[in-house]
């Protein structure tokens, strides 16, 4: 069992509602192509948003192991990332905590934690993907204020959020780009500010995902984060993040697998061929047995790594690893899972073939796994 399972019993909200009404209304909210604003503040109620975030700031104030429970717990429904919370509590929420001033903190912290506030990341563009220096918005000075152009793709809670983190280039003449990028806190009802529809996708199509614009928005200078101390320095405020987003989304992904292994397990012990059980034909037996293997070895790297972060110790190369390691073994899993399950296992309505989409995106977001493993070989091959 998972050591951040064990402290489910502590959860004020386990029995909460919010997981039955998201199975219960999934194919609405595939149709409209996010949950309804309603939920999020359900879940605010719950104590289930800024769950790390500091008490005197409006947050939970647990530590990273009782907010790790919350993604966890997703995957373990079956719904890992098919909707934008762990995003919102694990990513976006950190960036104002750990770098916003007090003003940004009071004005977003309570109500991110609320569920009345929700928040997106803009980094991706559509020429600019996991090459974050490749990125073309800019923010221009105009006497005290920022004038911000450009475009973002594929952001997570994009079209319901209320405040956005746009990256953008603030320093044209830096010799390295990445000495010229800063982070802006967006209102989403600033002028000049737009979103696109829901974008659809071939999985989570419940997760809210969108285009974003930005059209000579101008932006007051309390809207840089962290203030004006922290001008260019966000490129080093999203490399010192990455490890916690990665070990976050590992969290959910490796939960996701042992979901996926007992769904087929429970199919295969009551599906019947040739006079018995699947369950019972050695060929099946020892493809479980293979899954089961893989799946256990990572859940021992995946809690190693929780614990390495929780004691400040997680490197960017350990946490690349774990992504590229969990979110490939997801993908592995969920297509023997299909195979498994036989035609009953291409059937939307089956949760597996669901499982299925949902997975394929694992290895492309939060940097596509051909990037972990670039980040991995520098590590091992850069003169120490």
């Amino acid at each position: 069992m998972s050591c951040v399972t064990c402290l489910l019993a502590a959860m004020p909200f386990h029995n909460d509602d919010v997981f039955v009404n998201l199975i219960r209304f999934s194919q609405r909210y595939e149709e409209q192509g996010h949950v309804d604003r309603e939920l999020w503040a359900k879940l605010g109620a719950a104590g289930m948003l800024g769950i790390s975030a500091p008490a005197e700031m409006g947050g939970v104030g647990g530590d990273f192991k009782y907010a790790a429970i919350f993604p966890e717990e997703q995957g373990y429904s079956n719904d890992a990332g098919t909707n934008g919370w762990q995003f919102h509590n694990d990513i976006i929420m950190p960036y104002v905590v750990e770098y916003g001033t007090p003003e940004q903190q009071e004005k977003y912290v309570p109500g991110m934690a609320a569920g009345t506030i929700i928040g997106a990341l803009a980094m991706t563009e559509p020429q600019a993907g996991s090459d974050l220096q490749g990125i073309k918005t800019t923010a221009k000075r105009d006497g005290d204020d920022w004038i911000l152009n450009g475009n973002k793709v594929f952001i997570s809670n994009g079209y319901l959020c209320d405040m956005v983190v746009v990256v953008a280039i603030t320093d044209l003449a830096a010799k390295r780009k990445a000495h010229g990028i800063s982070l802006f806190l967006v209102d989403a009802d600033t002028p000049g500010f737009h979103k696109g529809k829901p974008l659809k996708k071939i999985g989570q199509r419940s997760a809210d995902t969108a285009e974003l614009f930005f059209e000579d928005v101008r932006l007051p200078k309390e809207a840089l984060l962290g203030g004006a101390n922290n001008l260019n320095k966000g490129f080093y405020f999203l490399m010192d993040q990455l490890p916690r987003e990665r070990l976050i989304l590992s969290l959910s992904v490796q939960a996701h697998s042992e979901c996926m292994f007992e769904m087929t397990r429970d199919y295969v012990t009551k599906r019947k061929a040739f006079g018995k059980t699947l369950s019972k034909l050695q060929t099946i037996q020892h493809r479980m047995a293979e899954m089961k293997t893989e799946i256990c070895i990572t859940r021992t790297f995946t809690d190693k790594c929780l614990q390495m972060y929780c004691e400040n110790r997680l490197d960017n190369a350990s946490a690349s690893m774990l992504k590229y390691w969990t979110t490939d073994l997801a993908t592995r899993v969920a297509g023997e899972c299909v195979q498994l399950h036989g035609g009953w296992g291409y059937m939307w309505e089956y949760p597996i073939a669901r499982a299925f989409a949902a997975t394929k995106v694992y290895p492309i977001y939060a940097g596509s796994n051909e990037i972990m493993k670039e980040l991995i070989a520098r590590d091992i091959c850069s003169e120490k």
